[in-house]
């Protein structure tokens, strides 16, 4: 009998006519509970641990071994019933509790960390927004103060490590 998956959670159908539905259903409730606001324990880990409890979570690794062969970079959840494995996919996210960090995954691979945004809006006010073009130090005149020259030059050095405007 063919086993039919719903297309981006590869979560189990129902199918007509079939015989103890409540086994396809339950690997659905399963599979839900891993995908919905997902937790997994650690990012990138090829071998299964030890013990993992119901419930549990891993972002399997790019070389994975043992039960978690052939699964490379899927998310794995521990069951009464064993493993379930999940396909990442473009712009699936989950939190990571070891690294307490976002993974997201993008062009078929996770990013710790990384997040993307056009700008950031704290208290209903941008206090970050998209990089603004370089500023040059400053140089010329008539009167030199090298204290506020060497006072400018380092805001924008630090400006500049934070990527707040470009280089």
């Amino acid at each position: 009998m063919m086993t039919y998956t719903s297309a981006r959670l590869n979560l189990p159908l129902l199918q007509a006519g079939q015989a103890q539905k409540e086994f396809t259903h339950n690997e659905a409730l399963a599979a839900i509970e891993a995908l919905v606001q997902p937790v997994a324990q650690t990012l990138g880990d090829d071998v299964p641990p030890a013990s993992p409890l119901a419930g549990q979570c891993w972002i399997i690794g790019t070389a994975p071994s043992g039960v978690w062969a052939g699964q490379a970079g899927a998310l794995a959840m521990w069951t009464d019933g064993g493993w379930r494995f999940t396909p990442a996919f473009d712009g699936m996210a989950v939190w990571v509790a070891a690294a307490d960090l976002w993974a997201h995954h993008r062009s078929g691979i996770w990013s710790l960390g990384a997040e993307r945004a056009q700008s950031v809006v704290i208290g209903g006010v941008q206090v970050v927004g998209v990089q603004q073009s370089a500023i040059a130090p400053p140089s010329g005149g008539t009167l030199a103060d090298t204290e506020a020259r060497a006072a400018i030059t380092a805001i924008i050095l630090s400006l500049r490590a934070h990527g707040l405007i470009a280089t």
